[in-house]
């Protein structure tokens, strides 16, 4: 099942009366356009521009200068019935995207509190035992990145990594990069991550197929990853930074302190690692057996049931809900501490929403102006896959700007109108999902908060986490695009 966006105002033909549009016909629009991205890169890279700003900003000038009036992007003081372009595009994909994305950060701040995290890599360690060390280290991350961010999934493991390098007296990148890796795959290319669930919502593709999608592509490009990372472990001695040690040490504390404010009491045993696995697996398993029933299954209404679990909002609230019972209340969580620690998982998650929903904007004003339509003939005059153009897209703007949830959204507004009218499959759309989230990441560098929060996280030095971090993310990036392209062929 998909899950559209609002409606955008009915399409019409680009009006010659804008304020800023000097050329006629195809000409002038892409023109418009390419102003447009080259203004966005400039005021987020120069201007140092809040991204939301940034989008909201050239958005508007974008749809003045290709024709839109000021009545269809800001529609009227008395409020008809016509829906604003600028109402259709935040609307449409945070009615889709908001409650996915508030309902994923609030169960990963459940998983971190409760300590999930330390059990899982304490597990996976015991079960691989030293000399496989780095390979725990990087299914922790790939498991534990599913519900929680990446900035976050740094901050809970980084002792761990720390640990297990000063345990072996081996270089830190060959604990690192395996986990950073797993973090970074599902990060880019699993819900209920904002990129892909945003790119979702403006592809309308069902998460079920986005999911299965990301699996298929995320798997052979992690392995691909941990191959670099291995074989940089190996050449380059990164000590274990002592000072962050200490600051995670005191970081540890402070999360303690906090919890015994919010009336969380942390109890002595540790949490069971099959309740950990089992809680983040239930929303994956029922969205998607949601997805396949409607493949596989006559309407009916065991089938109306299964859609019904496996509709996200409903999987993952079953899945918050299973975390709240059986990490909190169970083990001793009051239902203030409950509260607390959900309010204030949410506080990071205004940022990224506006973002998203800044996006939406931006693909909307494109479609409505009719530039949509004008860089879809281009693109198609080209000759080039869809599919590779969407993955040139990305990279070309992640690696301008620095951040993938930007190079998302902005990519998918240029290349949705690429694919509409061509009766492609969703699991097709879903592929290209995949090669713009594969874009995203591509060679992280000194633009990129991540880089910087690798670099000193791990003690890397500028030029190592060059050699080792930026490398890794562009093995991943092309790997994933290579494994989406090759299926694509087939599907």
């Amino acid at each position: 099942m998909s899950y559209a966006a609002a409606p955008l105002p009915a399409e019409t033909p680009p009006h010659t009366g804008g304020l800023l549009l000097l050329l006629d016909g195809t000409a002038g629009l892409l023109t418009v356009a390419a102003l447009g991205i080259a203004l966005l890169l400039f005021l987020i890279m120069k201007v140092r521009l809040q991204p939301f700003v940034a989008l909201l900003a050239v958005s508007i000038a974008v749809g003045l200068a290709a024709g839109l009036s000021v009545t269809e992007l800001f529609g009227t003081v008395q409020k008809s019935a016509a829906v604003s372009v600028l109402e259709s595009g935040m609307g449409g994909i945070l009615g889709h995207v908001a409650i996915i994305i508030g309902l994923g950060t609030m169960l990963g701040a459940v998983l971190e509190v409760s300590g999930g995290a330390e059990v899982l890599s304490g597990r996976l360690l015991k079960v691989f035992g030293e000399k496989r060390a780095p390979t725990a280290m990087g299914l922790t991350g790939l498991l534990f990145g599913i519900p929680v961010f990446f900035d976050v999934g740094i901050f809970v493991l980084a002792p761990i990594v720390y640990a297990a390098a000063k345990r072996s007296g081996k270089s830190v990148l060959l604990y690192c990069m395996p986990l950073l890796a797993g973090l970074s795959m599902t990060h880019a290319f699993l819900p209920p991550h904002p990129g892909p669930v945003a790119a979702a919502g403006l592809f309308h593709v069902s998460l079920g197929w986005v999911i299965l999608m990301g699996v298929l592509v995320g798997i052979p490009s992690v392995l691909a990853a941990w191959a670099y990372a291995a074989w940089i472990g190996r050449r380059i001695f990164v000590p274990v930074p002592q000072d962050m040690v200490e600051a995670a040490e005191e970081a540890k504390a402070a999360v303690a302190a906090e919890q015994q404010a919010a009336g969380v009491t942390p109890r002595e045993d540790p949490v069971p690692l099959g309740t950990v696995l089992a809680i983040i697996g239930t929303p994956l398993v029922l969205i998607l057996a949601a997805t396949f029933s409607s493949i596989a299954l006559d309407p009916s209404t065991g089938r109306s049931v299964i859609e019904f679990f496996g509709n996200p909002f409903v999987a993952l609230s079953i899945a918050l809900l299973l975390a709240y019972y059986l990490l909190g209340i169970r083990r001793g969580w009051s239902r203030k501490s409950l509260e607390s620690v959900s309010t204030a998982s949410l506080k990071p998650v205004g940022n990224i929403l506006l973002v998203v929903g800044a996006g939406g904007i931006f693909g909307a004003v494109l479609k409505a102006s009719g530039i949509a339509d004008a860089l879809a003939t281009t693109f198609d005059d080209v000759g080039l896959p869809v599919i590779l153009l969407a993955w040139l897209i990305s990279v070309v703007l992640r690696v301008a700007q620095g951040s993938a949830t930007v190079a998302i959204v902005t990519t998918a507004g240029i290349v949705v109108p690429l694919v509409e009218g061509q009766d492609m499959s969703q699991p097709h759309l879903a592929l290209i999902i995949m090669a713009i989230s594969a874009g995203s990441i591509c060679a992280s560098h000194v633009n990129d908060g991540g880089f910087w929060m690798v670099s000193k996280y791990f003690g890397i030095s500028e030029r190592d986490t060059l050699k080792s971090w930026t490398v890794l993310e562009t093995v991943l990036s092309v790997a994933g695009f290579v494994v989406a392209a090759l299926l694509s062929l087939v599907v």
